[in-house]
């Protein structure tokens, strides 16, 4: 009787320690963390913040803050032109060649304003890319709104996104459903800025695959992460965070860089709530 009270026991730990996984929900701690933020005065009254994370193992949605909200996009849009640019490409509009996969390059791992133009008269200017993202994808693009070149000095402030379009694009780009996945993905893996995995306490070696987006006014990243559990299976994950200021700072260098760090904090949150899920390294 004793030995089947304790399997009975066992089974109901290990029951009930899979439901709390399952339905992991991050946001009410998130949301915490912004108030506190708030109340700190790190995170200004004029601010907005936009949260939104997606395991792609569970295929559940585990952190979701505003993520409807449209935002300024800044550099974060420019997979999305990418994307535009390799549609017209798959249907032989224009070639694929060495001189464009260094535009493409340059655009995402370096953020080159004027290699994302390149990109964006080759699909016909903004209002092409709004069209093909618009009508061939509507199941993503649903708050996203391109409407002008990246202007000199990247004091872009029009073109407009969610934080649930990031999301599903970057499902959608995982799963390899877009047209040259593969290659919109080897380029936001290239070494480069990050506010999701650098300077965070994430283990090294795990997989970054990022465009940041900064201004006076917004400081954002989206990604997936691939993160490793401690017998070396990979567990992908889509995490987005934008903090959006309604005047431009007098203080760049230091908004963006404690604007950074909370986006670091809920990254390294995120990560550690599936550490314990998946027992990640």
């Amino acid at each position: 009787m004793t030995k089947i009270k304790n399997l009975f026991l066992l089974v109901s730990i290990i029951y009930t320690q899979t439901v709390l996984a399952s339905s992991l929900d991050l946001t009410p701690k998130i949301n915490n963390y912004i108030k506190a933020k708030r109340k700190q005065s790190k995170v200004s009254n004029d601010e907005r913040t936009s949260w939104y994370a997606y395991d792609l193992v569970s295929k559940q949605v585990i952190l979701s803050i505003n993520a409807r909200r449209q935002m300024q996009a800044a550099s974060m849009i420019k997979p999305f032109i990418a994307l535009a640019f390799f549609d017209k490409v798959k249907n032989g509009k224009i070639k694929y060649g060495a001189k464009s996969k260094a535009q493409l390059q340059a655009s995402i791992q370096h953020s080159d304003n004027k290699a994302t133009n390149w990109l964006m008269r080759n699909v016909g200017g903004p209002k092409a890319v709004q069209k093909i993202l618009s009508k061939n994808y509507p199941d993503i693009f649903k708050e996203t709104k391109v409407v002008e070149y990246i202007p000199a000095g990247g004091k872009t402030y029009k073109n407009c996104a969610s934080a649930l379009d990031y999301g599903r694009f970057l499902k959608a780009l995982w799963k390899r459903k877009l047209p040259y996945s593969k290659e919109i993905l080897w380029a936001m893996s290239l070494p480069g800025r990050d506010r999701l995995y650098s300077s965070t306490p994430i283990p090294k070696g795990t997989l970054v695959y990022n465009k940041t987006g900064s201004t006076a006014r917004l400081c954002g990243d989206m990604g997936i992460l691939v993160a490793c559990d401690k017998n070396g299976k990979k567990h992908p994950y889509i995490i987005v965070g934008i903090i959006e200021k309604s005047k431009r700072t007098p203080s760049y260098g230091n908004w963006m860089r404690m604007r950074g760090n909370i986006i670091r904090a809920v990254s390294t949150q995120t990560y550690n709530a599936l550490k314990i899920k998946y027992n990640l390294r």
